[in-house]
């Protein structure tokens, strides 16, 4: 899948950052003897500006990740594009506060008795799957099939301040095809065309044609220790698990980092399954302009259904023997400027999914980029 999705990018940034400053003087009455005397007090100091997210209009979010970014290899999870819009906060009483509310009755997710901030999101991506031989146009026996995954989604996300720490909740629906409906063939095999690359020669043996759907809940505790300054290190546990016929698992996680301005988010956004911060960001937390971060985790999941591994769910269609426990190690740095722009860089080392899955363990980098949208 080489260098595939350098078509997806685009760049575009712009820094709003409304600024404000205040200050009060306070003069002492001249003393009646002797001659009279004046003085004045020091003026206080305002504090730092904080970035209003009253009328934000929300952020466009970019995410390509591939196996060419870090490894020579062309294999199993071979590329994944992700374009998601994030919105500023929910409006007290609108349509999605309601639709918060609602969820919230149920009293097991989005507690609205405590200080919280609400936002939603939508998603569109594609994501593709290869055998470690590309060009045999035989089904592979032994090693993962042909699948390709063309998908959007919506997701439903709160902060929750407490004391000790803060929580974030994500709730997400997402729906797509597999198949060629969702256009994996066409898409390596067109741009390894246009660049002088070899086609993969197998996608007429991909799974067939299914529609698809995934409902995944995942709860994230932020435990902060500040340094100097808005410098910080943080530890972030999360549970999840997501369920549906394309994908079935349970989650555990944990990210550590270290930098500037923490507490605007919970770690950079990924591609479904992953170790992903979502696409959580509130500028109203930051101390400053600018932040930064470096990173690393872990994520095991036990993996209950993967149709990219298992095959279509009422068709018979190749397949492997998937192995019930999978981890992700990574690692990576985030950069970014106020609500406008943003950058980030990740390195996942992704266990073995299937018995005699041969070679090394797969690798695969990713880059995200981010810009309000105005």
């Amino acid at each position: 899948m080489t260098r595939q999705s350098f078509l997806h990018w685009l760049l575009l940034a712009a820094i709003i950052s409304p600024m404000h400053q205040a200050a009060a003087d306070q003069a002492i009455a001249p003393l009646p003897v002797p001659p009279p005397v004046a003085s004045a007090a020091p003026a206080q100091a305002a504090p730092p500006p904080a970035e209003n997210e009253a009328g934000n209009p929300g952020r466009f979010s970019i995410i390509s990740e591939n196996d060419y970014y870090v490894s020579p290899d062309d294999k199993h999870y071979t590329n994944g594009v992700r374009i998601a819009y994030l919105s500023g906060r929910v409006t007290p009483d609108g349509f999605w506060d309601g639709a918060f509310n609602g969820l919230s009755r149920t009293g097991l997710i989005f507690d609205g008795t405590e200080a919280h901030k609400r936002k939603y999101g939508f998603h569109l991506g594609q994501s593709m799957f290869t055998p470690n031989d590309t060009q045999s146009v035989v089904a592979p026996e032994r090693d993962r099939p042909y699948a390709a995954w063309l998908y959007g989604g919506v997701n439903m996300l709160q902060e929750t301040r407490h004391d000790s720490h803060d929580t974030l909740e994500n709730f997400e629906l997402e729906g797509g095809v597999i198949g060629r409906w969702a256009l994996g063939g066409v898409t390596q095999n067109d741009f390894h065309q246009f660049i002088g690359v070899d086609q993969a020669k197998g996608w007429r043996n991909e799974l067939k044609n299914e529609p698809g759907i995934m409902l995944t809940y995942e709860r994230k505790w932020r435990f902060q220790q500040p340094l100097y300054g808005n410098l910080a290190i943080d530890a972030i546990p999360e549970l999840g698990g997501t369920a549906g016929n394309i994908m079935t698992y349970g989650q555990a996680s944990l990210l550590l980092r270290f930098g500037q301005n923490l507490k605007a988010d919970y770690g950079p956004s990924r591609i479904r399954p992953s170790l992903s911060g979502t696409d959580w960001f509130d500028a109203d937390r930051l101390d400053g302009q600018f932040g930064w971060y470096i990173y690393a985790g872990a994520q095991g999941r036990a993996v209950a259904r993967n149709i990219f591994l298992d095959g279509n769910s009422f068709v018979n269609s190749p397949h492997v023997n998937k192995k019930p426990l999978v981890a992700d190690l990574v690692t990576g740095a985030a950069l970014f400027w106020s609500n406008s722009i943003r950058l980030d860089f990740t390195f996942t080392q992704r266990t073995n999914e299937f018995y005699n899955q041969t070679g090394h363990v797969d690798r695969f980098g990713g880059v995200n980029l981010t810009f309000q949208f105005f």
